[in-house]
């Protein structure tokens, strides 16, 4: 088991439940776009929140963010540690930085002196940029996972154990090759992620695949899943729905239906869709199925709280494998809504 490393009221690691990151793509500067793009993501479940704090100007807005977000504030930082030395003195919840960018041990040791006296955690992050110099004749992944623990060293040297380690790559292969390594080595609990993982549907099927992996082999504590995306509620729901399927994540809307084919007569991809939004911030254990025709409708329905069996004129809707009522296409959508609000209220 991983160390536990607290981030205000949020546990990474120690067996905590897997946590749900994003990254505001406001200026920071602007507290207002900020604060409500924060909110957004919380609202949808995200855990904890990433702002970038590229200059003195992003700095002055962190007090106001830092007072109205409902979640932990995470400052990353580039170039400049005594940024995060100032925010962490703000109070920010945690440090991401970058090992390549650190600049000088005296730095370094100014920063472990603040954030050991506020209590702000750190995350390391490496990727194919910020390899060690005395690894760089390696594979990447095993590169990358030396380099990530022997900065992670340098912290716990000067005294300082509460950290998160990332290795991150936009191969995924890499991404995993690289975390399991890194897993092995080191105690510290480990943020997964595939970076600069390309257009949204390939971010998808990268981050699906190669944080999916490592869950499914009981590596990863925290995760973000990266999306080129005008909504960065996209991020969180792929993620949640990521931690469902592997069953990591119970208190959520499965909303499950066909492919569709030529026997279907009713508007299964509106429908499924429909419900979906409906329910995407429902934390309730729920299976919703929408099925197109009867052939697979009633049995695909039998463990769901509530489905839909599609027929030419009429359809069923169905709970738990039980008929509740038949009734004319043209006032489905109605009828299954009413009970499906009527589940949400009973549960």
């Amino acid at each position: 088991m991983k160390r536990e490393v607290r981030v205000k009221n949020i546990v990474i690691g120690g067996g905590a439940n897997i946590s749900i990151q994003s990254m505001t793509n406001t200026k920071t500067s602007d507290a207002k776009a900020t604060i409500e793009q924060i909110e957004k993501l919380s609202t949808c479940g995200c855990d904890l929140v990433r702002v970038s704090v590229p200059d003195e100007v992003s700095l002055s807005a962190l007090p106001q963010i830092l007072k109205e977000s409902r979640i932990p504030v995470i400052g990353d930082f580039h170039y400049s540690l005594k940024l995060a030395v100032k925010s962490a003195k703000l109070g920010i919840h945690k440090v991401r930085i970058n090992p390549a960018n650190i600049g000088s041990k005296e730095n370094l040791r100014d920063l472990i002196k603040v954030c050991n006296e506020h209590n702000t955690a750190i995350r390391i992050g490496v990727n194919s940029g910020s390899i060690h110099s005395e690894y760089k004749h390696l594979p990447v992944a095993e590169a990358l996972a030396k380099s990530a623990y022997d900065y992670s060293k340098m912290f716990e040297d000067e005294g300082f154990s509460s950290l998160v380690l990332s290795v991150k790559s936009s191969d995924v292969l890499t991404t995993i090759k690289a975390n399991q390594l890194l897993d092995k080595m080191s105690d510290c609990p480990l943020h997964l992620g595939v970076t600069e993982a390309g257009t949204f549907e390939n971010g998808i099927i990268k981050s699906s695949l190669g944080i999916g992996s490592l869950l499914q082999q009981g590596i990863g504590d925290t995760i973000r899943v990266s999306l080129t995306t005008s909504d960065l509620t996209d991020e969180v729901r792929v993620a949640k729905k990521i931690l469902h399927s592997l069953g990591l994540k119970k208190n959520m809307v499965d909303v499950v239906c066909c492919p569709t084919c030529a026997r279907t007569c009713i508007e299964v991809q509106k429908l499924a869709e429909l419900v979906e939004n409906a329910t995407a911030h429902i934390e309730k254990n729920l299976k919703i199925a929408v099925m197109g025709c009867i052939v697979n409708g009633i049995g695909e329905s039998e463990d769901a709280e509530l489905g839909i069996a599609g027929g030419r004129d009429k359809s069923v809707i169905i709970s738990k494998g039980q008929i509740l009522e038949t009734v004319d296409n043209e006032k489905l959508v109605e009828c299954f809504m009413t009970h499906l609000n009527q589940l949400i209220q009973l549960k």
